[in-house]
């Protein structure tokens, strides 16, 4: 009876916003010219938010790249991934939210989710702050890149250090035994990587949630739990960052967040199978390969 009930409100939540969905499409001008010019990005917002809630990385590692390929402005690349990476995380991160319920009863592997959620959730807003709101970030993205302009840089070069450390917490991927509890130095540590994660997240759309999961699964906890942690903490990061590019930057690209987010919620609900249906270190070792392939083709060297 109370699978019966879940399913129903599942189903009920998806025409709903299915139904949300279509009244915007109808309230513009032109929908059907809408569909033509911008309905692909719906495919993009899928394949972005499998990869963001399978690893705990944003999709602005998919977003980011190829928004740049279109010659979006600088701001509007962020902005316009922050907005997708709004429905399809806030997906995943319900998503995972459920399949913690069932797990925590019977499996003491995930304990640490809540504090290590309490720990990262506040310093990452506070970084993203930061970054948005103060001069000194501002001076600091120009003296390591050169400024917002220079995002490909900046991107790159994160996306080869995200790269390295992926690669090198895949071995401690075949552990079968996971702490259980946070230590002391992850009450430091934790805050610590939320902050900075927050603030790279702030200027590259992509950060806090991979370098959040490196940092548990290398300190020896569930590999699932730490990519939930992820997914969970970039959805609260990305919605911190929305409201500064929708009424502040105003850079965002409605028309794709239209069709790329309705994809990403399709993405962020269905990642968590792929995670469990697939080998971890498999997922983990392509996502690397990947993600170093767009570091270095994002250099000024190609």
């Amino acid at each position: 009876m109370i699978s019966l009930k879940k399913q129903n409100a599942v189903k009920f939540i998806a025409a709903l916003l299915l139904c949300v969905w279509l009244g915007l499409l109808l309230s513009q001008p032109t929908p059907f010219q809408l569909i033509k010019e911008f309905g692909l990005f719906s495919g993009l917002g899928v394949i972005g938010a499998i990869f963001a809630n399978a690893t705990g990385a944003g999709g602005g590692v998919v977003f980011v790249p190829f928004f740049n390929y279109l010659s979006f402005s600088p701001q509007s690349v962020v902005a316009t991934s922050f907005a997708i990476q709004c429905c399809g995380m806030t997906a995943g991160a319900l998503t995972w939210a459920h399949y913690y319920k069932k797990q925590h009863s019977h499996d003491n592997y995930w304990k640490a989710l809540p504090s290590a959620l309490m720990l990262t959730i506040p310093t990452s807003i506070c970084g993203v702050g930061f970054a948005q709101y103060s001069s000194q970030s501002n001076q600091l993205l120009e003296h390591l890149w050169g400024g917002a302009n220079n995002l490909h840089i900046a991107f790159g070069s994160f996306s080869i250090v995200l790269a390295l450390a992926i690669f090198a917490s895949i071995p401690l991927m075949k552990r079968t035994h996971f702490e259980k509890e946070l230590q002391n130095k992850d009450l430091l540590g934790l805050p610590f990587i939320g902050f900075l994660g927050g603030v790279i997240t702030a200027w590259l759309s992509v950060g806090v949630g991979e370098l959040v999961a490196v940092y548990l699964i290398i300190r020896g906890f569930n590999i699932t739990m730490s990519i939930a942690i992820a997914v969970v903490l970039s959805a609260f990061t990305v919605w911190s960052a929305l409201p500064y590019h929708a009424f502040i930057g105003e850079s965002i690209v409605w028309q794709v967040v239209l069709f790329a987010g309705a994809g990403a919620i399709v993405g962020g609900m269905i990642a968590k199978y792929v995670v469990l249906a697939f080998s971890v270190q498999r997922l983990k070792l392509f996502f690397g390969i990947w993600v170093l392939m767009l570091g270095i083709t994002s250099l000024p060297i190609f």
